[in-house]
């Protein structure tokens, strides 16, 4: 379809389908916007309301389908659980068969009480299958009572061979061994008789055990052929035999032998019986429950089927109705939508093209429509303003050019005060420290002074007393040389101490005044920072520990570590120990896992309160704006920590109880040495006095 608003297209008389088009949406124009897109909304309303009318009645049918299939599932499933618990109690009843155990016995009686607690609570309760469980229940019972009366006839095999196999077994053996007895050499002629005898009786033992175990045919054959072996050796021993002793014995032991064979007969006939018994009652029960539970899941099978092409054909039925419905409504929504749409195109498509013409700059181009009464005719007052705005806004725009660059000049101006301010109180505060420093160093320096000359004038009058006439005493060289000793220990005492604090001082000036990166021990570098502080110690109460073990090495810079310490001691004795205020501060390090160390400074003076807190690291935030305060102390302690070393810096504070400040920085520094510049803006100074 072609665009309204085309130039070419404008100068071309309308057809019938155009004129059709322009009368369709010079009516809509009659109608508000917002009834227009309510008509979308409505005719969508009503095909939600038909669609949702179709699903629901096709749910109930779709529903009642689903509770057939999941029905017959379900009782399939409780045929496959009969089935299975069934198969396994024949499996159980053939092992219990084959080798009787009282933990076989108990596991089918167990497996017994499920088959038929499966039947009278789950089949009997289900709708699909209470109409068979009588049968399955008769055949059941029938395998389960096959089972007891084939225990029954297992325990009478097991008596007969015990009593007529097994016993007459071992009155042999002994009988045997009375013949051997009996038997005063090896060289008797009944010997080889009896050997043979002997080992067909072990023989026919081996063949009788099998055959009660395994039912082997063969084994009983093997055991019938060795009984009659014995039969026909006794009586040529009875002919060849030495003595009466023999001959009873003999005798005894065809007695026995009859008893055998007698004995196993019926131990045949039983065990014959046991397996009619467990073919027709265990195995055919066994097979008629199954055939019986194969027919039931053959109907459930079908009913699940013809439950399934319901569900198919009622949802195949579902989705054509509502494939109807949703074309036939979709046309009519589209229809409408393209007619509702084009009686809001083409106005907007003029206030579009005035919206453009204003952004573009050029603002004397008049907004068309402004007359219409409708929502659009409103958008087009609006844009008319709008344009109105624009020229007052292009008037004003050069005056505000001009009040940006002057603000801008007095920015610069600003900037250049607060560098020449930080400067001016860097300086001070080194200026201090050195006064400080040059007043600790007098002490010892004029304390050799003095010691010096009153050695110098004892040596002259030593001298004066050497050359003198009276000569010298033991005791005056003695008094001499002791004072000498003495002149000369406080000397070296004195000395030392004035070199250890000027080398102190030289070291921590070269690491603040260089900003270089070197590798440095904690422990030495603080300890040489507490040294040029000394002063500042002796002129207050404050009572200073110190912990930083030995061996922790950082790479990064010195001095930048001797400002913040320096900040941070001169902050607390001016703020938590303001008016002489005695207190202690404890500066501590230790390690914090295997890249960075952590250092603690706390003291237990005045403490803050939460708003303090909160601005404690904002620049030119001081509490003692009044006596001479920047506010820049505590500002550059964590720039220094955050941005040159690459740490972390966190402050816990209560009022009256003190304050802490945690740092966590690397053992290598991960900031440069340079001031860098974040946001177009210079980082503040290093310095080493705080006024926070």
């Amino acid at each position: 379809m072609p665009a309204l608003g085309h130039s070419e297209n404008a100068d071309r008389p309308p057809g019938p389908i155009g004129r059709l088009r322009a009368r369709l949406v010079g009516a809509l124009r009659a109608v508000p916007i917002r009834w227009r897109i309510l008509s979308i909304a409505a005719l969508n309303s009503a095909v939600v309301v038909v669609l949702v009318a179709l699903i629901w009645n096709g749910s109930l049918v779709l529903g009642s389908a689903w509770d057939d299939v999941r029905q017959v599932r379900e009782s399939d499933r409780i045929l496959a659980l009969l089935e299975s618990e069934t198969g396994r109690l024949h499996n159980l009843i053939h092992r219990y068969i084959n080798q009787p155990s009282p933990d076989l016995f108990a596991e089918i009686l167990l497996l017994r009480e499920a088959v038929l607690g499966t039947l009278s609570n789950r089949a009997a309760k289900d709708p699909m299958l209470s109409g068979s469980v009588e049968e399955l229940e008769r055949t059941t019972e029938r395998f389960l009572n096959g089972f007891g009366e084939l225990r029954s006839v297992q325990a009478t095999i097991a008596k007969t061979y015990e009593d007529q196999v097994q016993g007459p077994a071992r009155d042999m053996a002994g009988l045997y061994s009375i013949i051997e007895g009996a038997t005063g050499h090896r060289d008797a002629l009944i010997w080889p008789s009896l050997g043979k005898s002997r080992e067909a009786f072990t023989a026919m033992l081996v063949a009788a055990n099998s055959y009660y175990l395994s039912q082997s045919a063969g084994a009983a054959d093997d055991a019938r052929r060795h009984t009659e072996t014995i039969e026909k050796t006794i009586p040529v021993m009875i002919d060849l035999a030495d003595n009466d002793l023999q001959r009873m014995a003999l005798q005894r032991l065809g007695a026995r032998t009859a008893s055998l064979r007698e004995g196993f007969a019926k131990l045949s006939e039983q065990l014959t019986s046991r397996t009619e018994l467990l073919r027709n009652s265990i195995d055919a029960s066994q097979a008629e429950a199954i055939g019986a539970i194969d027919d039931l899941s053959t109907k459930m099978r079908q009913r699940e089927q013809k439950a399934q092409e319901t569900f198919d054909r009622t949802l195949a039925d579902i989705s054509r109705r509502v494939l109807s419905i949703a074309v036939i409504f979709l046309g009519i929504i589209l229809t409408a939508g393209v007619l509702i749409a084009l009686s809001i195109r083409l106005p907007l498509q003029q206030i579009m093209a005035a919206m453009r013409a204003i952004t573009l700059g050029n603002l004397d181009r008049e907004v068309q429509g402004t007359k219409a009464r409708d929502e659009v005719g409103a958008m087009a007052r609006a844009v008319e303003v709008f344009r109105e705005n624009a020229i007052a806004k292009r008037e004003t725009e050069d005056e505000l050019r001009a009040s940006k660059e002057k603000a801008e000049s007095a920015l610069l101006e600003l900037n250049t005060a607060q560098q020449n301010l930080i400067d001016a109180e860097r300086l001070a505060a080194l200026g201090g420290l050195v006064a400080g420093v040059a007043h600790e160093v007098n002490n010892p320096i004029g304390i050799s002074l003095t010691v010096a000359s009153s050695f110098a004038r004892r040596t002259e009058i030593f001298e004066a007393q050497l050359r003198g006439d009276g000569g010298l005493r033991r005791s005056q060289l003695e008094e001499f040389v002791q004072s000498s000793r003495d002149a000369s220990q406080q000397l070296v005492a004195n000395l030392t101490r004035a070199g250890e604090l000027i080398q102190s001082f030289k070291q921590v000036a070269v690491d603040r005044s260089h900003a270089e990166r070197r590798q440095f021990s904690l422990s030495e570098a603080t300890d040489q920072i507490i040294a040029s502080l000394r002063p500042v110690l002796k002129r207050s109460p404050i009572t200073l520990e110190v912990d930083v073990p030995e061996g922790l090495l950082l790479d990064g810079y010195p001095g930048s570590y001797g400002q913040i310490l320096t900040n941070l001691f001169l902050n607390a004795a001016n703020h938590a120990f303001a008016d002489g205020r005695a207190g202690t501060i404890t500066i501590s390090a230790r390690p914090r896992g295997a890249d960075d160390i952590e250092i603690i400074f706390t003291d237990d003076g005045a403490g803050m309160t939460p708003d303090v807190q909160r601005q404690a690291f904002d620049p030119f935030f001081t509490t003692r704006r009044n006596e001479g305060g920047t506010g820049l102390g505590l500002h550059i302690v964590y720039n220094l920590v955050t941005q040159q070393l690459g740490g972390r810096m966190m402050l816990e504070s209560k009022l009256g109880q003190g304050t802490t400040f945690r740092i966590i920085m690397p053992r290598v520094a991960k900031g440069g040495a340079q001031s860098t510049e974040i946001d177009g803006t210079s980082q503040w100074p290093n310095r080493t006095m705080s006024s926070t």
